[in-house]
């Protein structure tokens, strides 16, 4: 087994948890759909990250060729899942109590602590680039990072309802856009 094989089971690991933790509390709230009081914002944003977390999925693929492996490489890796499932921790609630669950204001609450994790996942994610392969990000590559880093700053730092809409349907699609012009090819 080389040194990729073995390393990417706890990541497996991870990221499998916070699909599971999303999937989960999804499936929570239609079960308990009587006792929801919906809201589409962060039912988007769990939508949105599970998309990201198949990417993230995909994209580690391209770990495989790297050969020297450290514990800081491997730390670094490792606290980018990390952060996305803490991501995934926050998105949904994780109980629907007796008295029931409010999503909008849910969302409220806990927005601050889902883009503070997503900014720190973008952080980490330069910083793997650099400690794995010595150099930043592509420009365009860095370039969405960029832009979805200011986005979660806006997030945490504005609190209007018609500014976090906005703010979600935007970086859905950035996402997307991101996803089609850099991950379409698994390599």
């Amino acid at each position: 087994m080389d040194a990729f094989s073995y390393l990417s089971v706890l990541l497996s690991i991870i990221l499998g948890l916070g699909l599971t933790q999303i999937l989960t509390a999804s499936g929570r709230l239609i079960r308990h759909r009587e006792r929801v009081r919906t809201d589409w914002l962060p039912l988007l944003w769990a939508a949105v990250l599970l998309v990201i977390y198949v990417q993230v999925w995909w994209a580690m693929f391209g770990l495989r060729l790297h050969r020297d492996w450290t514990f800081l490489a491997f730390f670094t890796v490792l606290m980018q899942t990390g952060t996305l499932y803490l991501m995934a921790a926050v998105a949904l609630p994780e109980q629907v109590e007796d008295a029931g669950v409010d999503l909008r204001e849910y969302y409220e609450r806990q927005h601050r602590w889902f883009f503070g994790f997503f900014l720190a996942t973008l952080v980490v994610s330069v910083a793997k680039d650099v400690v794995l392969g010595g150099q930043l990000p592509t420009p365009m590559n860095l370039g969405f990072h960029a832009l979805l880093a200011s986005a979660c700053v806006l997030g945490i730092a504005v609190r209007g309802r018609r500014f976090h809409a906005l703010l979600g349907v935007a970086s859905a699609g950035a996402i997307m856009v991101y996803i089609a012009l850099l991950f379409t090819h698994l390599r």
